[in-house]
């Protein structure tokens, strides 16, 4: 069971000049076990920032990031992260990116069971022994995401996996990964800059405002699953989300 606490967090970069600038605010969050959490934002905002604070790539200036009562002080194999671009070895085969951590933890003795498990349930059985290149983006993505789920990670952290796909993929890469949250029961949390991907996904949805980012408000999603994109219910929601971040710009 994973607990998310992120407490009076801000972090701080500087430009060429040598200048401060402030992206993230007086962050505080809490993510419980199972909850699938949506951040949406503005360009700019600190989502990505926020992302690599949890995932131990980065540390703040002011606050702390916990899990679990633990502070985070560097990455460890129980949070996965899941790249826009998801960062496939090019020179392995689709098999060999998703068992590479396995691998790397277990040698050649790794779960090759687990593997094929994750193969099938991402729909790239037949595809195993293709490489990155000559596959689609999504089933790149999806072979992405089955790399940092088969290690079975306490949190998955996704940065705009779906970014850039064509609609028709991003959907079919929503779907998968809606379907594996539900199989596993891993805590998730998506930064992405699509308000029906968020809410299409998220249990909860976290808008941010401009730079220096802060959380302006936490919604609750109301919408039961299956999701309907074109729904009534999931229009009006939208609307509610989309009135949250112009009000955001506007406060700025």
């Amino acid at each position: 069971m994973v607990q998310l606490a992120i407490k009076d967090v801000d972090r701080v970069l500087h430009d060429n000049n040598g200048q401060k600038i402030n992206v993230l605010k007086d962050i505080n969050l809490k993510v419980g076990s199972g909850e699938f959490i949506s951040i949406i934002g503005p360009s700019g905002c600190g989502k990505t920032t926020l992302l690599r604070l949890i995932s131990g790539l980065d540390t703040p200036e002011n606050g702390q990031v916990s899990v679990d009562g633990k502070l985070i002080t560097e990455p460890d194999v129980s949070r996965g992260y899941v790249f826009q671009h998801g960062s496939l070895f090019p020179w392995e085969t689709i098999r060999e990116n998703i068992s590479s951590g396995l691998k790397a933890i277990h040698g050649h003795d790794y779960d090759h069971e687990l593997v094929d498990q994750y193969i099938d349930l991402m729909g790239l059985k037949g595809f195993e022994s293709a490489y990155p290149h000559q596959v689609s983006g999504g089933m790149a993505q999806r072979a992405a995401l089955a790399r940092s789920i088969v290690l079975k990670p306490e949190l998955l952290l996704l940065d705009e996996p779906m970014g850039a796909l064509d609609a028709f993929t991003r959907a079919d890469v929503q779907d998968v990964i809606q379907k594996v949250w539900k199989q596993t029961k891993t805590t998730m949390i998506l930064v992405t800059h699509d308000i029906d991907e968020a809410i299409y996904l998220g249990t909860q949805i976290v808008v941010m405002t401009p730079r220096p980012g802060k959380i302006k408000e936490i919604v609750d999603n109301p919408l039961d699953f299956p999701r309907n994109r074109t729904s009534d219910e999931f229009l009006n929601f939208r609307r509610e989300i989309q009135d949250k971040l112009n009000f955001g710009v506007n406060e700025t």
